[in-house]
């Protein structure tokens, strides 16, 4: 696989390389279903394909079925965690939901009737079976399975007819539910630590005290210009009571009292 399907011989054959393939004397057959009806009908009236036309619609139906509904649920289910495809647990929880409802819908199927079509093995029950093996033996666990008891009936006495186990030997149920595998991680590479050449610490430098310098003597204020005048002879407290007691004729009395008191 990968390698000799790949090669345009075989690309000849399956345009996709994609396996099985069947090599016949008229040409090529590839699809797993289309190589069984074709093996099928190498021999004339094959009870395979059932009795009837009726019961041949009836093959051809659940042959579709377990090519449709059974396979793609197993399948979206198991190859994720088996590294084939990436792992989605979203995508994992609607193909085991599909895988349920069709298993559900066989089961009713089955609750009344031994075999798919008919009362013996047909082609459609060699095609579902060897879909059912796929899943049964590698992730359908018995607590998957237990809740349709008619599709585990019916299972276990296909795959224990003589002829199943020529093929594929002994069966036994997947104990438990094979862990997602993850991609390994490289490991990181080991950073160096930048090793940071100490620079010499410079000596402190002795602090300098600034003494405060001297303050310089207040200079002389100024003289105020009033101060050169001759000192005057007014007493103030004494116009103060002048100018409180004058009650009529104000300019006259006390105005004239202040200028008379310089």
């Amino acid at each position: 696989m990968g390698v000799s399907n790949k090669t345009p011989e075989f690309l000849k054959m399956n345009p996709l390389g994609k396996v099985p393939v069947l090599e016949t004397p008229d040409g090529p057959v590839f699809e797993s279903n289309a190589i069984a009806r074709y093996v099928a009908r190498l021999k004339d009236d094959n009870p395979l394909f059932g009795s009837s036309r009726i019961e041949q619609a009836h093959v051809e139906q659940w042959m579709d079925f377990a090519a449709t509904e059974v396979d793609p649920g197993v399948g979206w289910y198991l190859y994720p965690r088996l590294g084939y495809i990436p792992y989605a647990h979203t995508t994992e929880e609607t193909a085991i939901a599909s895988l349920k409802r069709s298993l559900g819908a066989l089961n009713t199927h089955l609750a009344l009737n031994t075999y798919l079509v008919g009362h013996s093995v047909t082609l459609a029950d060699i095609v579902l079976t060897c879909n059912l093996y796929h899943g049964i033996a590698r992730i359908l666990t018995k607590s998957f399975t237990s809740d349709f008891p008619h599709v585990e009936r019916y299972f276990w006495t296909m795959v224990n007819q003589p002829n199943f186990k020529k093929v594929i030997g002994e069966v036994k149920q997947a104990e438990s539910v094979p862990p997602v595998l993850k991609k390994g991680v490289p490991p990181k590479e080991s950073k160096a630590k930048d090793v940071k050449k100490e620079t010499p610490k410079e000596a402190p430098k002795p602090k300098v005290v600034e003494v405060p310098a001297e303050e310089e003597a207040p200079k002389p204020k100024p003289k105020n210009p009033l101060d050169l005048l001759p000192p005057s002879k007014m007493v103030l407290d004494d116009w103060k009571r002048l100018y409180s007691n004058t009650k009529t004729n104000f300019r006259e009395v006390a105005i004239k009292g202040m200028f008379a008191s310089f």
